[in-house]
């Protein structure tokens, strides 16, 4: 029984910064099992948010450029990581930060440099865990499944609320996922206009009221009506998102009242069609899973068929990272780690680049 000691990198579409998970994996029985032996997470300084938030609008040399040096950054935050812990590392599972995601016209792009990610901490490294789905055909996403299916199958749906919502449930033993919809991206969007870097377990939105109006807009989005497979990215949220929260005259506790009261809408919506079962458990992860007055309202919006299970704090912020991890374990196995009943591919896949240290 093979141990895999690896480091998982995440980078989400929300900026909060960067998560690394030091992680044990193994199969026993036929089961994969998992240890998060070690956990850290690097703040973003504002003008590294900047330019990772505006990256998209970058020339094509400036953006290959910021894709070299944000994989020796995330190498020089790896290495800082590996010697504060005193850890023994086989591999380095890597997502990099989306910047493009475009798999209507057969693109996804994630910035950080395997290459240069390896060279700097003198480690084999798995990336680029999105093309080769997208080029059979797929969404590129969400790939966090695959984790949901081997490590949390217990639970009956798993809900991510990171940058964007995403939800995975098993149908007659296929998994299915799919993006639902907007989750922090909006939230912070606003907060960070008005000053702050976030809102508190959402104690700003549970002082405001519904304005109808924008929530009338955000309900309306086209992307909710359409069938899963589907994905959404940052390019979306700029052009559909932004100019509703933008043509809001309102208080910034109505704003982000209104955009919890969506998110938790759509949802509960998405969820509560998929059920089978009179009672139904629901594991929520990602920075969402903090916002208290969030959870609260997509509790009541569920009601009684569905409870929404708390899991530890560092499952919560960290479970993206673990199955990135678990990606790079798959793939170095070349076992299947992108599923195409989840994608819309031609076929499952073993994704994802290795990248020797030189």
């Amino acid at each position: 029984m093979k141990t895999h000691k690896i480091i998982g990198l995440m980078s989400g579409t929300s900026l909060d910064g960067l998560d690394l998970a030091y992680c044990h994996i193994w199969e026993e029985n036929g089961t994969w099992k998992f240890d998060i032996k070690a956990t850290k997470s690097v703040g973003y300084i504002p003008e590294m948010e900047v330019k990772l938030k505006d990256a998209i609008f970058l020339p094509a040399d400036e953006l290959l450029q910021f894709h070299n040096s944000y994989g020796t950054w995330l190498g020089e935050q790896t290495k800082i990581f590996i010697q504060e812990q005193n850890l023994a590392v086989d591999y380095i599972a890597s997502h990099g930060h989306t910047t493009h995601h475009q798999p209507q016209n057969g693109l996804t792009f994630q910035i950080g440099s395997g290459q240069h990610l390896s060279n700097e901490v003198g480690v084999p490294v798995i990336c680029d865990f999105r093309t080769n789905d997208v080029a059979l055909g797929g969404q590129g996403a969400p790939l966090v499944p695959i984790g949901d299916q081997l490590f949390f199958g217990e639970y009956d749906f798993c809900l991510n609320l990171g940058g964007i919502s995403n939800i995975s449930f098993d149908v007659n033993g296929t998994r299915m996922a799919y993006d639902v919809g907007l989750a922090n991206m909006g939230l912070n969007y606003s907060t960070r206009k008005a000053g702050f870097s976030y809102d508190d377990g959402g104690q700003m939105a549970k002082k405001g009221t519904i304005n109808q109006t924008m929530l009338n807009s955000l309900n309306n989005l086209a992307y909710y009506d359409l069938p899963f497979p589907k994905s959404i990215g940052y390019e979306w949220f700029v052009e559909k998102v932004v100019p509703i929260i933008e043509a809001t005259d309102d208080t910034l506790e109505n704003i982000l009242h209104t955009h919890v009261v969506h998110v938790a809408e759509k949802v509960a919506k998405d969820i509560l069609k998929n059920t089978t079962k009179t009672k139904n458990t629901l594991l929520v992860t990602g920075g969402g899973a903090l916002n208290n007055f969030l959870i609260e309202t997509l509790q009541q919006k569920l009601g009684k068929t569905v409870k929404v299970m708390v899991t530890p704090k560092q499952i919560i912020e960290f479970k993206e990272a673990l199955v990135f991890a678990l990606m790079g374990v798959l793939r170095i196995e070349n076992k299947i780690n992108v599923l195409k009943a989840v994608t819309g591919a031609k076929r499952d896949s073993s994704s994802g680049v290795v990248y020797l240290p030189s």
